[in-house]
Parts: structure tokens; C-alpha cells; sequence
């Protein structure tokens, strides 16, 4: 955007409590289009899970575009006799309470994949939040934890044979990918607990502005050198207009909202 438009386009990076701070931050700018939030699945897990936030995730942000998906990945360690889910299900209903999960903390999105995957199949596996994604991938390569639904920073460790992956939680396979099954395809039909980004901003920001952010965003996106640099990443670059970005995101606010609940899941 600020090749296209010769002006300054400043990434703020506002760390902390799992994006709220940066939410907020968007959520309170003037609406004129000047203040962009990277947003991420976090912001539709945290308006169920975090009770108390400081903006209403649906009023106060509007969308602008889609940018990408990512999957999850069902990881396992090599010493689980575990090959596909159809595996890993009969495991988990010979071992009820026995087999442990691991995420990069509660709320994650791993964790919530992992909900997702339990009452989906009706299966009870424990989960184990670890306070970032490093050490919940230590403790899984070393056998302190069974699997995880975790994110393809793992891949490392799966292509050195320390880990073993079975599935990609995406509703289709992921093109960087393309040899591991969908969840879905594997025995769990319907099951889809992908990790995307998108792009929003502060509601009531003009439609004119969001349209030409948008547009730029599309251009982007459809760039045949980007998507083959990002499919590198395992990143799987899309678009979607103001409108079906802001329905995806309340939908999806809807449909965790609903993982998040039956889990009990909350944050202090």
C-alpha cells in the first residue's frame, strides 16, 4: 500500500493480552480509514473467552478484507501408534482421559482446534496449555504430551522425524501441504478450525476508504509472486470484500463462541 500510494504505511506493533490491546487501540481511532488491525482467529476466540473487553467486537470494528489462511496441524509423537485420526479416535476411546493435547495456551488457537476435535468426536483428551508455542513443542518432543493441534512452526520437527503429523485441520488440503489429509476427510466430517488473517478497521470508517483499501489488498493477494512466496510459508493468500469480510468475522465470532462455552474455557 504505501508503494501504491507513495505515502507511509507504519506496522504498530501493540503486543499483548492475545491482540486485545491492539483491538482496542483500532476499535477507538477516528473512522476514517488511517488505523488498520491485522486481526487474526484470536479476535473472534476472544469475544467469548475474555468476558471483559474493553470494545465490542462486533459494533466497534468493521471489515476490509480477507488476506489468508493457514492450517492447524495434527501432530503427534512418533511414539503414539498413531498413523491417521482414524487411529488417534480409537486410541482416544481406548484410553479416555489418558491421551494429552498441547497448545500455546488456553484461548489459542490450537487449544480451541483441540476443543473443537473433542466434542466433535466425543472423545476426551486432556488439554495442556503452555504459556507460547515453544515449549508446548518441547515438552511434545521430548513425550511429556501425546499431540497437538499445532500451528506449522512444527513442520521443523515433523521433517526431522522427531514428530509425526497426520492431519491438517483446513477445510481442504493446504496446497503447501498437499500429501496430508483434511480432519474432515479423515473420519470427522464437517470438522474445520483453520487459522486466518484478515484486515479490519474502525467501524463507520467511510465505505470509499474501505473500498480502496480493499481493492489494494485484493491486488495483493491475487499477485501470482506473492501467493507462490507466502505457499512457501504454508500461508494460503485469499480476498474477500468489506461486506463478506465482516460477516465472516461475526460468523466466526458465533461459531467459536460456541467451542469456547462448551469447554469452559475462560481467561483470569
Amino acid at each position: 500500500m504505501a508503494k501504491a500510494w507513495g505515502q507511509p504505511v507504519l506496522p504498530e506493533n501493540r503486543p499483548g493480552a492475545a491482540g486485545v490491546i491492539a483491538a482496542e487501540m483500532t476499535a477507538r481511532a477516528p473512522a476514517d480509514g488511517h488505523t488498520l488491525l491485522m486481526a487474526s482467529s484470536g479476535y473472534a476466540i476472544n469475544a467469548t473467552l475474555q468476558p471483559k473487553l474493553p470494545y465490542d467486537s462486533v459494533k466497534d470494528i468493521t471489515g476490509v478484507a480477507i488476506v489468508a489462511d493457514l492450517p492447524n496441524i495434527v501432530i503427534v509423537h512418533p511414539s503414539l501408534p498413531v498413523r491417521t485420526i482414524g487411529d488417534l479416535l480409537a486410541l482416544a476411546r481406548k484410553r479416555p482421559g489418558q491421551l494429552s493435547y498441547a497448545s500455546a495456551g488456553t484461548g489459542s488457537s490450537q487449544h480451541l482446534a483441540g476443543e473443537l476435535f473433542k466434542t466433535m468426536t466425543r472423545t476426551n483428551i486432556v488439554h495442556v496449555p503452555y504459556k507460547g508455542g515453544v515449549p508446548a513443542t518441547t515438552d511434545l518432543i521430548g513425550g511429556h504430551v501425546d499431540l497437538t493441534f499445532g500451528s506449522t512452526a512444527n513442520l521443523p520437527g515433523v521433517r526431522a522425524g522427531r514428530l509425526r503429523a497426520i492431519a491438517v485441520t483446513t477445510a481442504k488440503r493446504s496446497p503447501a501441504l498437499p500429501d496430508l489429509p483434511t480432519v474432515d476427510e479423515s473420519g470427522v466430517p464437517g470438522y474445520e478450525a483453520p487459522v486466518w488473517y484478515a484486515v479490519l478497521s474502525t467501524a463507520g470508517t467511510p465505505r470509499e476508504a474501505l473500498d480502496r483499501l480493499s481493492g489494494e489488498i485484493r491486488r495483493f493477494t491475487e499477485d501470482p509472486a506473492e501467493r507462490a512466496r507466502f505457499r512457501e510459508q504454508t500461508a494460503d493468500l485469499r480476498w474477500a470484500s468489506p461486506d463478506d469480510t465482516t460477516a465472516f468475522v461475526h460468523g466466526e465470532i458465533r461459531r467459536w463462541g460456541e467451542v469456547v462455552r462448551r469447554s469452559g474455557a475462560r481467561t483470569n
